[in-house]
């Protein structure tokens, strides 16, 4: 098969034109026509990401989040983008990236998110106008969980090290939980308004959780830890597809936050 191919298949799941205005997924770096034999699955394309599929000779990577986000004006190694792009065409390793088209598509990001934790009824938090089983986000039921419980479930699920969450909220039990991947803090409003008893999502701000916090207990598991299942979709959509083709999830992706 090509990148075309594999491209195509990406896209029957996670549509271009579900991408918000800001975003540039879709093919990043790499001739459509290449034959792919091995793909190896990530969600940021580092420089030990991409030595990694050279290592195993992947003839292509298939990331979440775009390498190439703004547009680039000259390709001459002035920044890591740029060398990461440069390395890869001389390597032949071609890039993909599906971000906010996957954020927006029906059993995307979030919804997997909903899956590790035994969400039901799962609806879309905040649907397109005119599709309701597109849009950013998920909300929906649980088995009636005490709070510190559900907390430490979340902890273990997504691999956080070290987890905040709202101090101030007096709910003890929660039975609706909302959850978005990323950087969801937007979308707090619309989680209350659902009937969230629970938010999960990543990148809260202080001033979040001081007029938020009182009303729905908010979680915040980081960024990374929040879109790291993506991998996890990628794999399902390409193996269901070409079983035999090689797939690799990275071991040399890192989360560019540390913890002390």
């Amino acid at each position: 098969m090509t990148v075309r191919d594999i491209s195509g298949v990406l896209e029957t799941f996670a549509p271009l034109p579900l991408q918000e205005s800001y975003d540039n997924a879709g093919l990043q770096v790499g001739d459509p026509t290449s034959e792919v034999h091995a793909v190896l699955l990530c969600l940021d394309v580092t420089m030990d990401v991409l030595e990694e599929a050279i290592r195993r000779k992947c003839d292509m990577i298939i990331s979440h989040h775009p390498l190439i986000f703004h547009g680039l004006k000259s390709l001459t190694g002035a920044d890591e983008t740029q060398r990461i792009a440069m390395r890869a065409l001389s390597a032949g390793v071609a890039i993909y990236s599906a971000h906010t088209n996957l954020d927006s598509t029906w059993n995307g990001v979030s919804h997997e998110m909903a899956h590790m934790l035994g969400v039901n009824d799962i609806e879309v938090l905040s649907p397109l106008s005119d599709n309701h089983r597109a849009g950013l986000g998920v909300v929906g039921n649980i088995e009636p969980t005490p709070k510190l419980e559900l907390l430490r479930k979340i902890k273990d699920r997504f691999g956080v090290e070290s987890l905040r969450y709202s101090s101030q909220s007096k709910r003890i039990v929660v039975k609706r939980v909302a959850l978005c991947g990323g950087s969801g803090a937007s979308l707090i409003g619309a989680a209350i308004s659902a009937g969230a008893d629970l938010y999960v999502t990543g990148d809260i701000k202080y001033h979040d959780y001081t007029t938020f916090g009182s009303d729905i207990v908010l979680a915040d598991i980081g960024h990374y830890q929040s879109e790291l299942c993506s991998i996890n979709i990628f794999s399902r959509i390409i193996r269901e597809k070409y079983p035999d083709l090689v797939v690799y999830f990275s071991e040399d992706q890192t989360d560019p936050i540390a913890l002390m």
